[in-house]
């Protein structure tokens, strides 16, 4: 069964589990429902779309399972979707939540996402005073909830660029830091086009005039639109870096080869020298100086190291060597 969880609440307090029947689904004046589904078929769905008579374009949403952040707004019913994200493997992992909200209700179905919302449920359960606000703080919560999900993902990224980040200044990035570079901008451009929607999604909560949705909690919302805001800023940063990382990469591995090519340069000049004496002596002329002097070799030997020597001395101090 993909029912995680259905509680009737009232006051702030849970007063009984409410199974997904007509009998179970009655409420008494003063409650209000809030239950939790993982990946429910539509067989399973039927019953609540028969009790609170839910829109059949949000129920399509909510058993597709391929939206991105949204909120969308049927008569007195709001239908939000939210992305939830996980990193592993240096990969992020997004999942949906899908929120049907009315005046004495809460639906929650997940989809892909392993964080269940038994903690959050407890969390809200042990502050009956703002729980008794009903449904919209039940969505706050629930928001909430997923939003924080986000720090430790672009934390952990930050750790990783900026490894990278030294690492491109210590040495030269190998092939597989490059592949790891592009996977890291790769992931924080998917994730920048999952925030982006969500803060949409949370100042349309904070700011217009929506049903199910008081005047009271509205300033609950912005926090979670400045969480989204920090965690996308922070994003667009570590894209930068890496973008930076890059191009430091690059011009190291230029100057790195320009320095190889200086040094080739400078030894194939010192090596011009003896290559172009033993070229002239080798041309067999019967008439040349030198040949039968006694000192002649001596003294040309000693004429080519004085002038690789003087050349070795002169790139030493340009740093050509």
């Amino acid at each position: 069964m993909s029912v995680v969880a259905s509680y009737v609440y009232k006051d702030g307090k849970r007063v009984r589990e409410a199974p997904l029947t007509d009998e179970g689904l009655r409420l008494k004046p003063g409650e209000y429902l809030w239950i939790g589904l993982y990946e429910p078929t539509s067989e399973e769905f039927e019953a609540l779309v028969r009790r609170f008579r839910l829109h059949p374009l949000a129920v399509e949403d909510a058993l597709a399972a391929h939206q991105m952040p949204k909120i969308e707004v049927y008569g007195g019913e709001l239908f939000i979707v939210a992305r939830t994200a996980q990193k592993a493997d240096d990969a992020i992992w997004y999942g949906e939540t899908h929120v049907f909200v009315g005046p004495r209700y809460v639906i929650t179905i997940r989809h892909g996402s392993a964080r269940a919302h038994t903690q959050l449920r407890a969390q809200l359960e042990a502050s009956p005073l703002q729980l008794k606000h009903g449904a919209d703080f039940i969505l706050h919560g629930v928001l909430d909830f997923i939003v924080d999900a986000y720090v430790p993902i672009v934390d952990d990224i930050e750790d990783s660029v900026l490894e990278m980040e030294q690492r491109a200044l210590d040495s030269f990035l190998s092939r597989a830091d490059l592949k790891r570079l592009f996977q890291l901008r790769r992931e924080l451009l998917k994730f920048s086009r999952v925030l982006g929607p969500m803060e949409e999604v949370a100042n349309k909560l904070q700011s217009l005039d929506l049903p199910c949705i008081d005047r009271e909690v509205r300033p609950y919302f912005r926090d979670v639109a400045d969480h989204v805001r920090r965690v996308s800023s922070r994003a667009a940063v570590l894209r930068d870096i890496l973008s930076s990382v890059f191009e430091v990469s690059n011009l190291l591995e230029q100057q790195r080869q320009g320095v190889i090519t200086r040094k080739l340069a400078a030894w194939a000049a010192i090596l011009a020298t003896p290559t172009a004496v033993a070229g002239i002596y080798g041309m067999n002329f019967e008439h040349m100086p030198e040949l039968r002097w006694t000192y002649g070799y001596p003294a040309v030997m000693g004429l080519i190291f004085a002038i690789c020597l003087g050349l070795y001395i002169t790139f030493k101090r340009t740093k050509w060597l």
